[in-house]
C-alpha cells in the first residue's frame, strides 16, 4: 500500500490525518538513548548491566537492568558466554605433530577427504 492510500484510508476511518494516540505505555528508553546504549557495548563488549546501568544515570535516563537488557535485545544484541578452549595434553600434542608430519605429502584432494 502506498502513502497516499493509507493517508486516504485514515481520512476516510478518522476523519483526521494527525499521528492519533495510539495504545501501551511508551517505552522508557528513548531512540536515542537506545543507540547510545549499543554504541557502548559494541565499542566494549564485555560491559556489565550495572556499568551500563551507571551509564544511563550519568547520562540523565535512570532504566532498570531488565530494562536496559530488553532494549539491547530489541537491539539484536545478546550475552553470551565463549566457549573454553581444549586443554592439550602432552599425549595429544604428539598425535597432533605425528599426523601433521604423516600426511604432510598429500594432495589438497586427500586434505579435504580427511577434513
Amino acid at each position: 500500500m502506498s502513502t497516499v492510500a493509507s493517508i486516504i484510508r485514515k481520512w476516510k476511518k478518522f476523519r483526521t490525518t494527525r499521528t492519533l494516540p495510539r495504545a501501551g505505555r511508551p517505552a522508557k528508553p528513548s531512540d536515542r538513548g537506545r543507540r547510545t546504549l549499543v554504541r557502548e557495548v559494541t565499542e566494549n563488549p564485555m560491559v556489565t548491566l550495572k556499568a551500563l546501568q551507571r551509564f544511563s544515570v550519568e547520562r540523565g535516563e535512570p532504566s532498570r537492568r531488565t530494562t536496559i537488557s530488553a532494549a539491547l535485545h530489541q537491539s539484536g544484541l545478546y550475552g553470551r558466554v565463549t566457549r573454553r578452549k581444549p586443554l592439550l595434553s602432552k599425549r595429544h600434542m604428539t598425535a597432533h605433530l605425528e599426523f601433521a608430519k604423516r600426511h604432510l605429502k598429500n594432495s589438497q584432494t586427500m586434505r579435504n577427504k580427511i577434513l
